[in-house]
C-alpha cells in the first residue's frame, strides 16, 4: 500500500468510528440488588410445667430374690408421658416439661411441695400415702392446683374423705373387687373362700370384696385370717391344705396387697380350687401381658426407655401426664383454667390403650377405665364384663356409682 492510499484509509476510518458509535446498543441499566426475601418469625412454643413428687419408704417391703428392683417405679411412666406429650406439641406449639423431686425417707413433703408451688408449679404427680395426699390436698398452696394421685387404691379418698382437687388416676380398691366379681359371677363360681392377711390394706381389700359379693349376687361361704408364717419347722404344703380345708367353697378370694402369704396357696389347697385377688387371677389397671388395643406399642417404648415392663405406678403417673396433655391439646392452651375445665368436664376423652376413652368422674375425681383380670402370664378378661350395663357408662359399673357415693366436695 502507498503512503498516499494509508493516509485515505486512516481518513475513512476515523469519519466512519463515530457512526458506528452512534448506532451501539445501549448499555442494559444495572438491576438493583435483589435483597432475601423476609422470614415469618417462628412463635415460641407454649410451655406447661409439671412437678412429680414421692418420697422414698423407710422400711419397704421385703421382695422375693427372684423380682427385679425397681427404684424408679412411677417416674419412668412420666417421663414417658412428658415425651408422648412433647411429640403432639410439636404440631400445636406446646411443651411439656417435668421437675422431679424424690425425697428421701425423712424428707418433708410439706416443704418440698410449698417449695414447687412457689417455682410456679400447678399440676402435681404425687407418690404418696393417704395421709400425706390430704395433708397436701389441704394446703392453702394447693386450692389453685390439681394433684394427681398415681398410686393409691384407697376408697375412702374417693369417698368420705375426697377432695376436689385431688384426682385418681388408677382403680380403686372398690373398682378391682368389682371387675373381679363380674367375671367370677360369668363362670358362675358364686361361693367364695375369703382368706385375709394381717395388713390394713388387705383388711380394705377383704370390705371390698364383701360389697362386690352382695353387689353382684356372690356368697361368702367362709373367711379365715392368715395366721401362719413359714419357717424351718412349717412349709405351705404343710400349713396351706389344714387352712383351706373343712369348707365347700369355688373359689378362693385372697386379700394379701403385700404378699406375703398368697402366692403360696395356689395348688396347695384342701381341694382343687382356683385362686383369685391380690394373687392368682389378679384385678389391675395394667400387666405385661396387655397388647390389644395398640397397648404393644406403649409397652415397646417403655421398654426401650425404662429397660423393664411398665408396672401399675408406671401406667398411674403415665396417665396423669397424658390427660393433662390431652386437655391442654384441646383447650388449645397451657393456661390453668382452661386445662382444668376441659380435663374435669364432659369432653375429655383419654386414650389408654383399654379400648374405649377414659374420663375422670364428677362425683369423686376418679378416672374411669377398664381393669385388666390376669394371671402371671396371661390376660385372661377385661372388665366390665360384657352384659353388664348402665344407663351413662357401663365403666360406671366398676367402683363406686353417684348415688351411692359418699363423696362431698
Amino acid at each position: 500500500m502507498t503512503p498516499k492510499s494509508s493516509i485515505l484509509l486512516s481518513l475513512l476510518l476515523a469519519a466512519a468510528l463515530p457512526a458506528l458509535a452512534a448506532n451501539k446498543p445501549a448499555k442494559p441499566a444495572p438491576r438493583p440488588e435483589a435483597k432475601p426475601a423476609a422470614t415469618a418469625p417462628v412463635p415460641k412454643a407454649d410451655t406447661l410445667a409439671l412437678a412429680y413428687l414421692t418420697r422414698q419408704e423407710a422400711n419397704p417391703p421385703t421382695a422375693p430374690f427372684f423380682d427385679p428392683v425397681v427404684a424408679d417405679g412411677g417416674l419412668q411412666g412420666a417421663r414417658l408421658g412428658i415425651q408422648d406429650n412433647n411429640t403432639t406439641g410439636r404440631f400445636t406449639r406446646q411443651n411439656f416439661v417435668l421437675k422431679e423431686t424424690i425425697l428421701p425417707p425423712d424428707g418433708d413433703v410439706v416443704a418440698a411441695f410449698k417449695a414447687l408451688a412457689a417455682e410456679g408449679h400447678r399440676h402435681f404427680l404425687l407418690d404418696l400415702p393417704a395421709p400425706l395426699l390430704l395433708e397436701l390436698a389441704a394446703l392453702p398452696e394447693a386450692q389453685n392446683a390439681l394433684l394427681y394421685d398415681t398410686a393409691s387404691r384407697d376408697d375412702a379418698l374417693r369417698a368420705e374423705s375426697c377432695r376436689a382437687n385431688l384426682l385418681h388416676l388408677l382403680p380403686s380398691r372398690a373398682m378391682r373387687a368389682d371387675a373381679l366379681a363380674q367375671y367370677l359371677s360369668k363362670k358362675r363360681w358364686q361361693k367364695w373362700f375369703l382368706a385375709i392377711g394381717p395388713s390394713e390394706g388387705d383388711k380394705l381389700y377383704a370390705e371390698a370384696v364383701r360389697r362386690s359379693a352382695k353387689k353382684f349376687g356372690a356368697k361368702i361361704v367362709a373367711e379365715k385370717p392368715w395366721e401362719h408364717s413359714f419357717d424351718e419347722r412349717r412349709s405351705p404344703e404343710s400349713e396351706v391344705p389344714v387352712f383351706s380345708q373343712g369348707v365347700d367353697y369355688e373359689v378362693l378370694i385372697v386379700a394379701d396387697e403385700s404378699g406375703l402369704f398368697g402366692d403360696s396357696l395356689a395348688y396347695r389347697t384342701w381341694q382343687p380350687r382356683p385362686v383369685a385377688g391380690t394373687q392368682g387371677l389378679v384385678p389391675t389397671a395394667w400387666h405385661h401381658t396387655h397388647e390389644a388395643w395398640g397397648a404393644l406399642q406403649l409397652q415397646n417404648r417403655f421398654r426401650a426407655q425404662a429397660g423393664r415392663w411398665m408396672a401399675e405406678a408406671d401406667y398411674g403417673a403415665w396417665l396423669a401426664v397424658r390427660a393433662i396433655g390431652e386437655a391442654a391439646t384441646r383447650a388449645k392452651s397451657v393456661e390453668f383454667e382452661p386445662v382444668k375445665a376441659f380435663m374435669l368436664g364432659d369432653q375429655l376423652a383419654l386414650a389408654g390403650f383399654k379400648g374405649v376413652p377414659l374420663s375422670f368422674r364428677r362425683w369423686d375425681r376418679q378416672l374411669r377405665q377398664p381393669v385388666l383380670l390376669a394371671a402371671e402370664r396371661s390376660l385372661v378378661a377385661v372388665a366390665p364384663i360384657e352384659g353388664y350395663l348402665h344407663p351413662r357408662n357401663e365403666l360406671d359399673t366398676l367402683g363406686t356409682d353417684e348415688a351411692e357415693s359418699k363423696c362431698k366436695f
